[in-house]
């Protein structure tokens, strides 16, 4: 194909105007992703897992309810994936190793990795216990050296590997760390987009789910660059203004987000999973009883207060409903939370077992003094 436009390939024409919307001022972003984060804990833990199929999640028990965290790259050969309930996984690689989640080592090994990330640079965005972007802009080497720089100190300090995607943006940055896993290295410029991102199933579009993926299939739109060649206007028609708007900028690889690197809380929740459905009314109302008193203790811990609580039930056909209460005030009580979860318990009709009871306070505010 050589330098080849793939839309053109395709039969199809984009205007030059995209290409002016790629090129845009120039930024570094490097995105860092643990490779199969959980898993790999365990197998330094425990060096006797090397190279077997093992799976993380819920309490270790495949044959109880719980989904898989993580599972070994090993295991992934199986069609084990991340979300899946355990009871799947054990059906399809029955000679895994299941072992429970322990959020309290991984949360350890996690800190120790955002801190040597922040030894490159302060503009970090924490997005979760195994992953972050980090702006490198300002740092005067090669792309590539910083991030081989920065696979050997987690290397060398945890022992584990990581794959890491540098693009100008964001959105890029992390479609590029999935390109070449485990342990690579992959760095996309807007001279790439056509070339690397634009044959791609539509499916690797960062916010392409399942059902997006379906709809845009039913419109004859199979690859990343059959996307990038709709009209906006087509796009909004289909998928509404927000989201239409993001298909056709995500496409042609424009992300103006920045990192965000502090922000606040919108929530704080809890929820549990019953390993067999209830109908005890004293099981319920323990459960949201403590779940409350969760929910309060990490408030205070955080020093915010929430105006709204609300209690969200699953039934054993996974129907789902929630009732919410707003306070006067905003409140970190475990008594207050407890009280409003409890007069949103009342609203339910319990006709059915439930499988699942989450309480969440939300309208957060921040306390004085903290």
């Amino acid at each position: 194909m050589g330098g080849a436009n793939p839309l053109i390939l395709y039969g199809l024409f984009v205007p030059l105007v995209i290409k002016s919307a790629i090129i845009r001022i120039m930024r570094r972003i490097l995105h860092m992703d643990m490779d199969a984060f959980f898993a790999a804990v365990e197998q330094k833990r425990h060096p006797e897992l090397i190279g077997k199929p093992l799976v993380i999640g819920g309490t270790g028990d495949p044959t109880e309810r719980g989904v898989v965290s993580t599972a070994s790259y090993e295991a992934r050969k199986f069609g084990i994936h991340s979300a899946m309930p355990l009871r799947t996984a054990f059906k399809l690689c029955p000679e895994a190793v299941f072992l429970p989640v322990d959020y309290r080592e991984y949360s350890r090994v996690s800190a120790v990795i955002k801190g040597i990330l922040m030894e490159f640079s302060h503009v970090m965005q924490d997005v979760g216990i195994d992953e972050a972007f980090l702006d490198v802009s300002h740092i005067e080497k090669p792309v590539e050296e910083i991030a081989r720089d920065i696979k050997r100190r987690i290397l060398e300090e945890t022992g584990l590997t990581c794959s890491i995607g540098i693009a100008p943006n964001k959105l890029l940055a992390k479609m590029a760390s999935e390109m070449q896993k485990p342990d690579g290295i992959t760095v996309i410029t807007e001279k790439d987009i056509e070339i690397r991102l634009w044959p791609l199933p539509v499916r690797k579009l960062i916010g392409v789910g399942p059902k997006t993926e379906e709809r845009l299939k039913s419109m004859g739109i199979m690859t990343i660059g059959e996307l990038a060649a709709l009209p906006l206007e087509s796009l909004i028609d289909s998928f509404g203004n927000s989201y239409g708007r993001y298909l056709y900028e995500a496409a042609r690889g424009i992300d103006e987000s920045p990192l965000v690197t502090h922000w606040e809380p919108k929530s704080s929740s809890r929820e549990t999973t019953f390993q067999k459905d209830v109908s005890d009314w004293q099981v319920i109302a323990r459960t949201v009883a403590d779940l409350s008193r969760e929910v309060a203790s990490g408030l205070r811990r955080a020093g915010y207060g929430g105006r709204t609580v609300s209690v969200k039930i699953r039934f054993s056909d996974f129907e789902t409903h929630t009732r919410a209460r707003t306070l006067d005030a905003a409140a970190d009580s475990a008594e207050t939370i407890r009280r409003a979860a409890f007069e949103c318990l009342k609203r339910f009709e319990f006709k059915k077992k439930v499988r699942l009871i989450g309480v969440r306070v939300t309208g957060l505010e921040k306390f004085e003094g903290c």
